[in-house]
């Protein structure tokens, strides 16, 4: 089935990523954040149920459509209710999962951003791109997520539980805040100290 689903989406243009079970499905949303998750309610390990739930609980917000065995009415209203944006039961059509995945995306896909400008420094969203001074700056994904979020939210200040939960869609529980303080320090190595600001006991923010 993770074969064929993978050959349909991406014969549609999508870039495609797979797990056979429930914590690599974990590892890989964490670490990647796909715009959309096609999440089989079956899987060994941890179950489809409590990674939705855990994904759920943990305020990430990403698109979710579940396939499932089960086509009574109280297994659908608990899918919706934990936090799935579609559900589609077995057996199914390819092509059905993959209008459904592309009307998923129209309802929950991002709205689009005009590149950010600030003294020296330039973000551009779209094209996941950072400039400093006109020289470009290699981030990784997950130091761009961080940057990116937080000029989006000038001179406001974030605890690193905040950010955890915003550019992580993790938690304490999950995540050890130092991830946060290393990310930090890491982009100040890249863009200098002049744009990141640390808060004595709060947290960062980025002055424009």
């Amino acid at each position: 089935m993770r074969t064929v689903v993978s050959w349909q989406l991406e014969s549609e243009g999508y870039a495609v990523q797979v797990a056979a079970d429930g914590n690599t499905a974990w590892r890989r949303i964490v670490d990647d954040r796909p715009d959309l998750v096609v999440l089989d309610l079956s899987l060994p390990g941890l179950s489809g149920v409590d990674l939705l739930r855990r994904l759920r609980e943990n305020g990430d917000r990403t698109p979710v459509v579940v396939l499932s065995g089960r086509s009574g009415e109280g297994d659908r209203i608990l899918g919706l209710d934990l936090g799935a944006d579609d559900y589609l039961v077995k057996p199914f059509s390819p092509g059905e999962l993959a209008a459904r995945v592309r009307s998923v995306l129209r309802r929950t896909g991002p709205v689009p951003v005009e590149p950010a400008r600030r003294t020296g420094l330039r973000i551009d969203p779209g094209r996941r791109e950072v400039e400093l001074d006109g020289e470009p700056v290699p981030l990784t994904a997950r130091e761009f997520d961080l940057l990116a979020f937080l000029a989006g939210h000038p001179r406001h200040v974030f605890t690193r539980a905040q950010l955890l939960e915003q550019v992580w869609s993790s938690s304490q529980a999950w995540q050890s805040e130092a991830t946060v303080t290393e990310h930090v320090h890491r982009l100040r190595h890249k863009l200098g100290h002049r744009f990141l600001v640390t808060v004595r006991g709060v947290g960062y923010r980025l002055e424009p």
